[in-house]
């Protein structure tokens, strides 16, 4: 983070963000409330839960007991998790509660990227931070139960502290290693900090600036190295990958996705941060980016282009834009403090010079062009196009907070009436010996406890070759001696095609959304 002391925030910036962070989330969490109940709008969160579950009470990395497995592409979130268990506080007051003091501490690293990208930004209210804190995408993923949040925190650390002046490399290293730990794409962020260390100029002689590079490339490789060895090594002992599982299977099921043309998947992705207050940010955006190519900041274009970057390789590997964009949502803040900071420079900017224009009319050759009555016009003009600028803001980032809300409680019901529902079914109803296939096994496994094979190929890697193929999926569930199959109907239509289901939701949500109902299937003996 900068260390110009002009950007630090007062604890009355801080209690404010604080509150507003716990009503933002509070008011979602609300909503799922009433809506249908209090869950997550993911399946995968109950993966994290599992996973922690596991280690905190039976003390091993597994996802179904006795059996190791890296199913988890978040280790570090799953080991936050689970000190919720230890307390006795999971699976959500201690996940909501991470929710809230990271949201909050996104705010606060927005408020302050934007104090130091802006000095004259110097608010009675932390306008900046408050849009981090009311952000749909951001509140969304805090109340998700999900690792996104906190990598979208180490991303925009990493990101805001290139702008510094002063950039410590070891600890970049570290953050650096750190974000793998939450997801693999956070390897990403090693070209940025790279960018950065090698164009940014010294004032030191050629000589010493070439020394200053490399021991700041070496420590950035011990910050980065130690780390990233280790989660290799984590990784191949648990499943002889150096990756985790999800890394192959995710790209394995969406593979036909990549037969769309590339600038199709490329303006889908793109679109994303657009959705919300992003749109009325983008003018911004551009103006942060000018002005960082006149003052040649490269530290703040290596992170442009690092954005630009990650949007093209979720493109190019796994296009998709489902869950509102799950995926692409840790880029987003530092796209939103880019646009910010952008349009706050404008807005200022316009404000003074109108300002010194009033107080100096004499100096002023376009008063005498246009007419005193013209030149006030023209002035007052000004300054309604920087109050529209933000109240179109605000209206918007408003709107979609509310919007957001909605969306979340509609995703949690769809969880817990489907999911969820069928796996307490499941614990009930299904023998506790049987073997059950089924695609999502988040809930299944936390709350079923059966031994299951993952069609998804997160705890079962074998299935990943042809994790598509329904007649190469039927063989080899006839071949494992599968007795039940738990799916979304639509998802395996041939597998299902000819079974009749022994249980199904009956729910309302998912087919208010055009979805189908989860169902339990008999599987037949080959």
């Amino acid at each position: 983070m900068p260390s110009n002391p002009d950007s630090r925030l007062d604890y009355r910036d801080i209690l404010t963000l604080l509150g507003l962070s716990i009503l933002s989330l509070g008011a979602y969490l609300f909503a799922s409330h009433f809506y249908y109940r209090l869950g997550f709008p993911l399946d995968d969160s109950w993966i994290h839960q599992t996973y922690a579950r596991n280690l905190a009470l039976r003390g091993e990395w597994a996802f179904l007991p006795g059996q190791p497995s890296n199913g988890s592409t978040a280790p570090l979130w799953s080991a936050l998790l689970a000190i919720g268990y230890w307390l006795r506080l999971a699976p959500y007051v201690w996940t909501y509660a991470l929710g809230v003091v990271i949201l909050c501490g996104l705010a606060l690293l927005a408020e302050r990227a934007v104090r130091h990208l802006v000095p004259a930004y110097r608010p009675t209210f932390p306008w900046a931070g408050a849009l981090a804190a009311l952000e749909w995408h951001l509140v969304w993923a805090g109340g998700s139960g999900m690792e996104t949040l906190l990598h979208t925190a180490l991303i925009t650390l990493v990101l805001v502290s290139l702008i510094s002046e002063r950039r410590n490399y070891f600890g970049l290293g570290v953050l650096v290693g750190l974000s793998i730990w939450l997801r693999p794409d956070g390897v990403t962020l090693l070209a940025p900090v790279v960018a950065t260390l090698i164009l940014v100029p010294s004032r030191c002689c050629a000589e010493s600036s070439f020394n200053r590079r490399t021991q700041a490339l070496v420590s950035l490789g011990l910050g980065f190295g130690g780390l990233f060895a280790f989660y290799l090594l984590f990784n191949l002992i648990l499943s002889g990958s150096p990756w985790p599982n999800t890394f192959y299977a995710k790209q394995a099921e969406y593979a036909l996705l990549q037969q769309i043309p590339f600038w199709k998947r490329l303006a889908s992705e793109a679109v994303l941060p657009l959705v919300g207050v992003g749109i009325a940010l983008l003018p911004g955006v551009l103006i942060t980016a000018v002005t960082a190519v006149r003052r040649r900041a490269w530290g703040l274009l290596a992170g442009m282009a690092w954005f630009l970057g990650y949007i093209g390789l979720y493109a190019w590997r796994m296009p998709v834009t489902y869950q509102h964009g799950r995926y692409i949502i840790p880029a987003m803040l530092v796209f939103f403090i880019w646009g910010f900071a952008g349009l706050a420079s404008s807005v200022l900017r316009l404000s003074l010079r109108s300002t010194y224009l009033r107080q100096h009319p004499s100096i002023n050759s376009g008063q005498r062009l246009l007419g005193s009555a013209g030149w006030r016009w023209m002035l007052a003009t000004s300054c309604r196009v920087g109050a529209a600028q933000k109240m179109t803001t605000v209206v918007i980032l408003l709107f979609f907070w509310g919007r957001g809300a909605l969306a979340y409680a509609q995703d949690v019901a769809v969880i817990e009436s489907e999911m969820v529902k069928t796996a307490r079914w499941v614990a009930v109803n299904v023998p506790a010996d049987a073997l059950v296939a089924t695609h999502d096994i988040g809930a299944m496994g936390y709350f079923s406890e059966h031994n299951l094979l993952d069609l998804a190929g997160l705890i079962s890697p074998e299935v990943v070759p042809f994790i598509r193929d329904e007649g190469r999926l039927r063989k080899y569930l006839n071949e494992r001696g599968v007795e039940y199959l738990v799916t979304f109907p639509d998802w395996y239509p041939s597998l299902t095609r000819d079974l009749q289901p022994v249980f199904r939701t009956g729910s309302p949500f998912a087919p208010a959304l055009g979805e189908e109902n989860m169902a339990v299937y008999r599987w037949p003996d080959p």
